[in-house]
């Protein structure tokens, strides 16, 4: 039984999703050390140049290759900026399935982004990787979040009371930690299916391959050589594209 993902790249009209690269380490830096990414995720702060160089030459690659899950560097068509992150992780391949985070870019958002690259994501992850469920899990004040898991297609299933801690910060610009209930939302095949054929906006369509939207396209397989250590595991979250984490440790 496979029990890694490949090594690939998802496109839709207006974003690159692929693996990250060193070229992206100080727009990474910028993008985590934003106010609300500190608020909603358990990654350092501030975050450093070295964590970020860290993760896109370590970290995310060990994700995917100790079969833990994927990370995706999410990146404008256009431009090549960097967006944000998609994350699966905690996955189990027996049941097939997965947990997904993500995160926006402070400039980037509001342009329907995270809806866009995690659906993406998630018709790969259920027509290509024969997948059945997709869950993800927001602090129950993180709003932003919600939105996005609704506009992704997502259903809320349950709360998780007490289930993770947040970041508030205080009016010495200091950080405290708070408790927070969890939200759980499932995303599953027939999800995306009843919609499949509705969507026209940027925010939840797509006019390409598979019929709602996206490319595939696969590395050769013997170019694959990275190790490196995990740091904190976190959700990432986007919402009206005011993005962030969710962190549920």
């Amino acid at each position: 039984m496979t029990t890694t993902f490949p090594d690939v790249t998802i496109s839709t009209d207006r974003l690159v999703l692929r693996p990250f690269e060193e070229e992206d380490v100080t727009a990474l830096a910028e993008m985590m050390n934003d106010e609300h990414v500190t608020a909603w995720t358990s990654v350092p702060h501030p975050y450093t140049y070295a964590d970020a160089v860290t993760w896109a030459t370590r970290t995310a690659h060990t994700e995917r290759t100790e079969g833990r899950g994927i990370v995706f560097a999410v990146t404008e068509f256009l431009t090549q900026r960097l967006v944000g992150i998609v994350h699966l992780q905690d996955t189990d391949w027996r049941t097939r399935t997965t947990e997904v985070g993500y995160v926006t870019a402070p400039w980037a958002r509001g342009e329907g982004y995270a809806s866009e690259s995690v659906r993406a994501v998630a018709r790969w992850l259920f027509t290509d990787q024969r997948f059945e469920r997709l869950e993800l899990r927001t602090a129950a004040d993180n709003t932003a979040s919600q939105q996005v898991a609704q506009k992704t297609g997502c259903i809320s299933e349950g709360v998780l009371r007490n289930a993770c801690i947040v970041r508030t910060q205080n009016p010495d610009g200091s950080w405290s930690d708070t408790r927070s209930d969890l939200i759980v939302w499932g995303l599953v095949p027939e999800d995306l299916d009843e919609d499949a054929d509705g969507y026209c906006d940027y925010s939840d369509g797509y006019s390409d391959t598979y019929g709602d939207g996206y490319s595939v396209g696969y590395a050769d397989p013997r170019a694959d050589a990275r190790d490196g250590h995990r740091i904190q595991s976190a959700n990432a979250n986007d919402a009206n594209d005011y993005a962030l984490f969710s962190d549920r440790n």
